[in-house]
């Protein structure tokens, strides 16, 4: 499975921009406004290895739009971040924050560094490094980070910590958190939980399935693909086909979920599901091609690119990952009658139970997993029937409807704000 994306973040941020600015009729001089980060930061992160050898990192924090609220955005620690990929990243969270209504705007930052490759010894010290160079930019009121590809609980408690050690421990710096130090209920499950759900509403309304009538193959086998696959087959679904960067496995009647996380999560194991022998292999090649109604695409950009969009079988693809899919695939699936759930509706449960979090913090009291599961529930569907509504009013893809209503709402923010 190619690690590489064929088209480049930015360039599906800018198509994604692009289709909704046009359907809102938005003046040049706006599409730069809204398209212009605020603040731009690289630095260096140096580490001395455990053997003796001494390396430096370049890391990125991009804060792109605030007018809705401080940036939120994520924190990634992978071989694949670059600066154009960051900025792309943080400007889908401004639109993300603002289709779900949320009080945030949008950033995001990341380390070019591949983690299975540092001990974990050296995993704290890049991340305490990274944000020692950074921390003048962030706060609980100015931009909070969160865990994303490479980055999990742990790293963002040893943020807390750095963060503290110059500023007074406050745990709203980032979202998260273990539980212990301020996270909240519900919070790992978040984004599996509403890739779930709006993968049943949309089932629901464009296919007229119910779950017990669902196939689903899940590309990615992370927190998001792992939790979205495990919470679909509570509700009924059956999931016939998982893989991660090492391979895919397919089996018709459904997967043996249960034992697929015990697999990547054996003692010894490398955490992936290389070698398992419970299902058919597949290809990387030949995973968008599974038989199956509905695929999520769970992991990097580019997933679903214009040399495997033909193969696609699912009548609903729901983008798990952030853009998995670039815009001459999604054109080519708009023509074939194929339902795309955009990603800044389908993975947003992550950034609505972040918000909890930080309201938490605040508040110094906790709220229990039923409340945080409800409410997320609630906001997310709410989102989903506005995009639904948008969608009838301007006659587009949803895509387009949910672009075209966060837009819409950033630029409101900005002219209340008198930034102009």
């Amino acid at each position: 499975m190619s690690a590489v994306p064929k088209v480049s973040a930015y360039e599906i941020a800018s198509g994604n921009f692009e289709r909704a600015a046009d359907l809102l009729d938005l003046s040049p001089e706006w599409r730069k406004l809204i398209r212009t980060p605020f603040r731009e930061m690289k630095v260096e992160v140096p580490l001395y290895r455990e053997d003796g050898s001494f390396t430096t990192f370049i890391g990125y924090r991009i804060q792109h739009n605030g007018a809705r609220g401080p940036f939120k955005g994520g924190i990634r620690f992978s071989s694949l971040v670059d600066e154009q990929e960051v900025r792309a990243l943080a400007e889908t969270m401004t639109y993300k924050t603002a289709l779900v209504d949320v009080p945030f705007g949008g950033g995001k930052g990341g380390v070019n560094v591949n983690p299975p490759d540092l001990t974990t010894r050296e995993l704290e010290h890049v991340t305490r490094r990274y944000i020692s160079r950074i921390h003048l930019i962030l706060g609980p009121n100015r931009d909070v980070p969160a865990p994303d590809m490479g980055t999990n609980a742990q790293t963002m408690a040893w943020i807390v910590d750095q963060y503290g050690r110059q500023h007074g421990y406050n745990p709203a710096v980032v979202t998260g958190k273990p539980l212990e130090l301020g996270g909240s209920p519900g919070r790992e499950q978040a984004t599996g939980r509403g890739v779930m759900l709006v993968t049943l509403a949309a089932a629901r309304d464009h296919l007229g399935k119910v779950p017990g009538d669902l196939r689903v193959a899940v590309q990615g086998f992370g927190n998001v693909g792992m939790n979205a696959a495990l919470l679909l087959a509570e509700r009924g679904a059956t999931v016939v086909a998982v893989s991660d960067h090492t391979g895919g496995y397919y089996k018709a009647d459904g997967l043996d979920l249960d034992g697929l996380v015990a697999y990547v999560n054996r003692e010894g194991g490398d955490r992936t599901l290389r070698g398992y022998d419970g299902a058919d292999a597949v290809s990387g090649d030949e995973f968008m091609g599974v038989e199956c109604d509905v695929l999520i695409p769970a992991a990097i950009e580019s997933a679903i690119h214009i040399d495997n969009v033909h193969t696609v079988q699912a009548n609903l693809v729901v983008e798990g990952a952030n853009l998995p899919v670039t815009p001459r695939a999604d054109e080519a699936l708009r023509e074939r009658g194929v339902i795309v759930v955009p990603d800044i509706l389908a993975n947003a449960g992550g950034v609505i139970v972040s918000y909890f979090e930080w309201s938490q913090n605040f508040q110094q009291y906790r709220w229990s997993l039923e409340n945080v599961n409800d409410r997320l529930e609630n906001i997310l569907l709410k989102a989903y029937h506005d995009v639904a509504e948008k969608q009838k009013e301007l006659g587009s893809t949803m895509r387009e409807a949910a672009f075209a209503l966060a837009i819409g709402r950033v630029v409101t923010a900005e002219k209340l704000r008198g930034s102009l």
